[in-house]
């Protein structure tokens, strides 16, 4: 089974979240955080959490680039249980029986999403608010597309000096 971990390419997600999400965490999209905002909520950091951030699920910090790595089962179901804490003590779930199913179910969507890409596949996530509500598209980005050695070496995104 597939999931996503936070990961960071340089410092720039401490400026533009109020909480970044640690680097490696496991992430979910975390749409559910924007069910009840209006165009008034969407200024400076918390726009930037709205329109791109995934969720990481320990500190519940955000995060703009996830990578795709494998999950065991044991940490899946720890995950789940942090997660149904978390609609009980930040959204007022009535138990964590209660809250499970919903935090199983935003887990599996994020499984669903990261099933069939490569490992170390990059996504990415944007969202609007429509009139229906808060709409959200993904993409993916394959590691070679992103052009990481180069970017852990040199810590720039130039041109590949090798293909001059």
């Amino acid at each position: 089974m597939m999931l996503a971990r936070a990961i960071h390419f340089d410092e720039s997600d401490r400026n533009v979240f109020h909480m970044p999400a640690r680097t490696g965490e496991w992430c979910i999209s975390g749409g559910f955080e924007f069910s009840n905002w209006s165009e008034a909520d969407l200024s400076g950091k918390a726009r930037q959490a709205f329109s791109n951030g995934w969720l990481g699920v320990e500190t519940f910090g955000r995060v703009t680039f996830v990578a795709v790595t494998q999950i065991e089962p044991a940490e899946f179901e720890q995950l789940k249980t942090d997660l149904a804490a978390h609609f009980v003590q930040m959204y007022g779930a009535p138990s964590i029986e209660a809250a499970t199913g919903v935090a199983e179910d935003e887990l599996r969507h994020m499984v669903e999403l990261c099933d069939g890409q490569d490992p170390n596949t990059l996504l990415t996530v944007a969202r609007e608010l429509t009139d229906a509500g808060v709409k959200e598209g993904f993409r993916s980005i394959e590691k070679r597309d992103a052009g990481l050695d180069q970017f852990a070496i040199h810590g720039s995104l130039d041109e590949d000096p090798h293909h001059h």
